[in-house]
């Protein structure tokens, strides 16, 4: 709040602000898609499997990241208000957790996709002993090792974010974990279009030469709505750290609400490609509603 306070005064670019009705129908409905998913996940046995839980960590990111953007907005306006102050000691510790959560979020989503695209990698290329390499009991080991990870790393951040030497390895994860799944959906491509193409080769075969192509296809969807949707609140994170001052940053930084809202739509977004895109769950959400009713 103070940097775009600060902001306005050393650039001519006015600030962006998303209405507050907007605002919080966006995050609210984020927060209920997601919580569907776990609903249905839950409630289906047959929804339990790695993939599923993978998707269900996913869910949980995209929750907090909402969650976090909607309690931020509530106590910005109680300060304008008057009910809190923004330089008060229990105001610095919300301030705390709330970085916490958005931290936690952020991290959570991207080791998150991360065990996504390696499961689609196993169940694409080792079809035959997916079941043995990827089971029930090691896919909740990975889950609690990478939530253990996330809550710890995201703690430490949040207490020293004011270094430079935490702010810089934070940033610098972000793109690295990017290019490292970037790299492991272009390896799933290459092999896929070869093995669809040597299987669509024999007489006997009935198999497309897309079909082996679909889950290398949604995971690139996830992982651009990730980047488009979280890419520009990281850089806003980057400015705000080392060029507050600086004119074109400060310009880049009225923007902030706008970013602040992208991070809420991807957690809409990616519940609607997983409706759509797996039958199980689309048939599950139809029993729910029909149970409802």
């Amino acid at each position: 709040e103070n940097i775009s306070d600060f902001s306005l005064n050393i650039t001519d670019c006015t600030q962006v602000v998303v209405p507050e009705e907007v605002f919080f129908t966006v995050a609210a409905a984020g927060i209920l898609e997601n919580l569907l998913i776990l609903i249905a996940v839950v409630r289906n046995k047959n929804l339990h499997l790695p993939m599923y839980f993978f998707i269900c960590s996913l869910a949980i990111s995209d929750m907090l990241g909402s969650l976090y953007k909607t309690l931020e907005n509530i106590f910005i306006i109680l300060c304008k208000m008057g009910y809190l102050t923004r330089h008060g000691d229990f105001e610095k510790k919300l301030d705390d957790a709330m970085d916490s959560m958005f931290i936690l979020s952020l991290l959570g989503s991207i080791f998150s996709l991360l065990a996504i695209a390696a499961d689609r990698y196993i169940t694409i290329f080792y079809a035959l002993r997916y079941h043995n390499i990827m089971t029930l009991r090691r896919a909740l080991v990975i889950l609690a090792i990478i939530w253990t990870f996330c809550a710890g790393s995201s703690i430490a951040i949040a207490l020293f974010s004011y270094e430079a030497a935490t702010v810089i390895p934070f940033t610098i994860l972000f793109p690295l974990m990017m290019f490292f799944i970037l790299c492991l959906y272009v390896h799933m491509f290459l092999l896929a279009r070869s093995h669809a193409k040597k299987i669509a080769s024999l007489p006997t075969s009935t198999v497309h030469p897309r079909t082996n192509m679909k889950g290398a296809i949604t995971l690139t969807i996830f992982l651009g709505v990730f980047l488009c949707c979280w890419a520009p609140f990281v850089l806003h994170i980057l400015l705000a750290r080392f060029c507050p001052h600086n004119p074109y940053c400060a310009c880049y930084m009225s923007i902030f609400h706008v970013n602040g809202t992208l991070i809420m739509c991807n957690a809409i977004i990616n519940p609607m490609i997983f409706a759509f895109r797996s039958p199980e769950l689309r048939s599950t959400f139809k029993k729910m509603f029909y149970c409802s009713r």
